[in-house]
């Protein structure tokens, strides 16, 4: 069967570059750069491939099937970030298991294994990540990234990276910044919480700063087409979700916004509902004084409507909630995190602290690890002004800026650049 498929599929190939060209689809992506330059410094390889099936090229069609059926290479494995290989799994999967479509190892690298092991490696020759990132730090693929390239350099395999664009685009810097104390998982790197990157920028960057304990030899396929100034809408792709969460192109910027707030028992951040990461609210909150209030704070590019609405599941599970939708009027100028620690800022004030008061040491320690810092619970517990803690981050961000202008693959169209 696998031999039929290798002489018949490889017109999958031929078939998304017939459509790419009457599409004329703005982007290549590395995976279709990697397959216009016939698989070069993989051939013959034994690939283990990392992605799940947001990975696709201009075309739709997805990364596994381009290696699987490609007489040029040898896949051997699958490894999935969080989300699993569908991107559908709302659930953490331990275990390995077998891939129905390609008979093929699966090895999720999450829970017990964040990295790759030894024995996951035995078979494979490089390790090729190919993942739609979404330009949030505490989005955990590009953790899985750096610490695959990690166990890649500990077991002599080589490393590619597959670039693919950032759906917030390559001028956006903000956020908090990283604290080395609370380094985990949802913080790995030493980059602001939105850090306008692409993978393979971002890959760069680990092995130069040497972020990793050992570094793998690396090969970085960038995207042609792309530059720094544009947001995913003005790709001409299609967006095909990561995790069950990011339904839509729009998704990853409301979870920069809302994402941190929903580790609160307290705070409900839309997952569960329709609107995941959009609809912000909790269980004694009037939504039409809540909207207003915030409204009331003018903040740019965006507004806020009052709701009441139920979730499906998650800790809210079948309770009316109150609370807003969040609307961005304007995606190229809204400034993100501070739309969160407004939002954090009035519910404290209409929950009497508890929000982040209420939080158990576990909680607090999560809290404080997603954001990569304890400076936003302190500071609204202490009672900090919104302005006073984003100031405090302009040093961090003006270095980080400078520190990563060697690693950036593209560049800007924008005036402003």
């Amino acid at each position: 069967m696998r031999t039929l498929l290798a002489i018949f599929c490889p017109f999958l190939i031929i078939l998304s570059i017939y459509l790419g060209d009457l599409q004329a689809v703005v982007i290549d992506l590395g995976i279709d750069v990697l397959v216009e330059n016939h698989f070069h410094g993989l051939e013959a390889k034994r690939i283990g491939l990392i992605t799940n099936r947001s990975a696709v090229n201009k075309n739709g069609i997805s990364t596994i099937d381009l290696f699987f059926h490609s007489p040029q290479v040898k896949l051997v494995a699958l490894f999935t970030p969080e989300y699993g290989l569908y991107g559908l799994e709302p659930m953490k999967k331990n275990g390995s298991y077998v891939d129905s479509q390609t008979n093929l190892p699966v090895y999720p690298l999450i829970g017990d294994d964040l990295k790759p092991t030894a024995e996951m490696l035995q078979n494979v020759d490089v390790l090729v990540f190919d993942l739609q990132d979404i330009g949030s730090r505490s989005f955990t693929f590009l953790s899985t990234m750096g610490l695959a390239m990690e166990a890649a350099a500990e077991n002599g395999k080589e490393f590619f990276v597959l670039d693919r664009p950032n759906p917030l685009g390559g001028e956006r810097v903000e956020g908090m910044p990283f604290d080395n104390h609370f380094r985990s998982f949802y913080s790995e790197w030493d980059i602001p919480y939105i850090h306008g990157m692409t993978p393979c920028e971002i890959a760069v960057m680990i092995n130069g700063e040497n972020w990793i304990f050992k570094k793998p030899k690396l090969t970085v396929v960038p995207m042609k087409g792309w530059d720094r100034s544009m947001l995913w809408k003005d790709t001409g792709l299609s967006w095909y979700p990561p995790s069950p969460y990011l339904p839509n192109e729009e998704s990853p910027f409301y979870f920069s916004i809302s994402s941190f707030l929903g580790i609160s028992p307290e705070i409900d951040n839309g997952i569960g509902t329709a609107f995941p990461y959009k609809f912000i609210g909790a269980s004694r909150i009037d939504p039409y004084f809540f909207s207003r209030q915030m409204n009331k704070r003018k903040i740019p590019f965006c507004y806020f409507r009052p709701i009441f609405y139920w979730s499906f599941f998650g800790k809210f599970r079948d309770r009316m909630l109150g609370g807003c939708q969040i609307h961005i009027q304007d995606f190229s100028k809204v400034k993100l995190v501070e739309i969160g620690l407004h939002l954090l800022q009035e519910l404290m004030m209409e929950l009497n602290q508890e929000p982040l008061a209420s939080l158990n040491a576990d909680q607090m320690e999560f809290f404080d690890r997603f954001c990569g810092t304890d400076e936003i619970r302190r500071g609204f517990l202490s009672g900090k002004r919104i302005q006073e803690i984003v100031e405090s981050w302009d040093s961090y961000i003006q270095n980080f800026k400078e520190k990563r202008k060697k690693y950036l693959l593209y560049s800007s169209q924008s005036p402003t650049q």
